[in-house]
């Protein structure tokens, strides 16, 4: 079983969702990103008040604890979030290089409330003509130029 403070986290993100709902603000979904048993950051979901379908609350909560910390690297950091990561929120917790993922609901829980990240998950296995939005591949060897540049850096910053 969790103990304390574990539980205390879960339970601030789950109630940051519930308020997010109750207030109007937005959907149901509230993120807190600690280290060392000290929250760092937390949001809720904004979507619908910033008008931004990124605005959801693993990536508020991410983009808050980078800035407090001034790092884009959150080693050493957990998150906890209401629900299951979707595959955009999950992307961005690898990028931050976050420790672990505690989560609340599931992705199914989400689907029984029409938050259905299934088909993200079977588009992104199909390969690029075979998904629902067209992708297509336009000058590649003039876009290489950017990596190149990058590869070639002498300033680069790796993340």
């Amino acid at each position: 079983m969790a103990k304390e403070p574990h539980l205390t986290f879960m339970r601030r993100a789950i109630a940051l969702a519930t308020e997010n709902v109750r207030s109007g603000r937005g959907g149901p979904f509230g993120a807190v990103i600690v280290r060392e048993d000290e929250v760092v950051a937390e949001a809720a979901n904004s979507v619908t008040e910033t008008i931004d379908p990124t605005a959801h609350a693993e990536i508020n909560a991410i983009r808050q604890a980078c800035q407090k910390l001034g790092a884009f690297n959150l080693s050493g950091c957990v998150i906890y979030s209401s629900c299951e990561p979707c595959p955009m929120c999950l992307a961005a917790v690898y990028w931050a290089h976050i420790d672990a993922i505690y989560y609340g609901n599931t992705s199914a829980d989400a689907a029984r409330v029409e938050f259905d990240d299934a088909l993200l998950y079977r588009e992104l296995a199909l390969p690029h003509e075979a998904r629902a939005i067209p992708s297509e591949r336009v000058l590649g060897d003039e876009a290489w130029e950017s990596f190149r540049a990058w590869q070639d850096s002498s300033t680069k910053i790796r993340y």
